[in-house]
């Protein structure tokens, strides 16, 4: 494959994800996911800063769509609607992305690395989430403890929605609200 065939972060994604199925997260390295994608070891960092962030590409948009969202609620909408609205309208983008979703999940509980960095990224979506709901004049604690919740319930949706295959993400998500609000009385 040419240096300058098209998609080179998606060719990066998948060259990557086949070396970390095939050897192991720890034993590739950023030079042999370069070389399989068929791109420069440059052309590598001009995409991402490291390895772990090939398995988190897409999360900054990700937040940023579910930000948007959040702000976009009604007014009528309690804290935590407005928050899980947004998280679903933002995990029916990936739908499509099941069995890439299953590998990454099973690649992540492998590393102890990639775990802490799966924390780091979940820890800012809910501090954006937070921020987004104090805009919308919630108190910062309780958008604070909004926020966690949210993306608990969405965390538990999703992997529901990646062990089952259930097409309805929207439902997983409401029937792990119900089981939060179960838990907490």
């Amino acid at each position: 494959m040419g240096r300058w065939e098209p998609d080179a972060a998606g060719r990066l994604q998948l060259a990557a994800m086949t070396l970390f199925q095939e050897r192991g997260y720890p034993a590739v390295t950023v030079t042999e996911i370069a070389e399989r994608a068929g791109v420069t070891k440059r052309t590598f960092f001009n995409h991402f800063t490291d390895k772990r962030e090939v398995l988190f590409a897409g999360a900054e948009d990700f937040q940023t769509s579910v930000v948007a969202h959040v702000l976009g609620a009604g007014q009528e909408l309690e804290p935590i609607e407005s928050a899980l609205q947004a998280l679903t309208r933002g995990g029916l983008e990936l739908s499509g992305y099941r069995e890439y979703a299953r590998a990454r999940r099973e690649l992540i509980a492998s590393s102890t690395e990639l775990q802490e960095r799966d924390l780091i990224k979940t820890n800012t979506l809910a501090s954006a989430i937070a921020g987004a709901l104090r805009e919308r004049q919630v108190p910062a604690r309780v958008a604070t403890l909004t926020a966690q919740a949210a993306v608990a319930v969405f965390n538990t949706a999703y992997a529901d929605w990646v062990d089952s295959g259930a097409a309805d993400f929207e439902t997983l998500v409401q029937r792990a609200l119900v089981d939060l609000r179960e838990a907490v009385g």
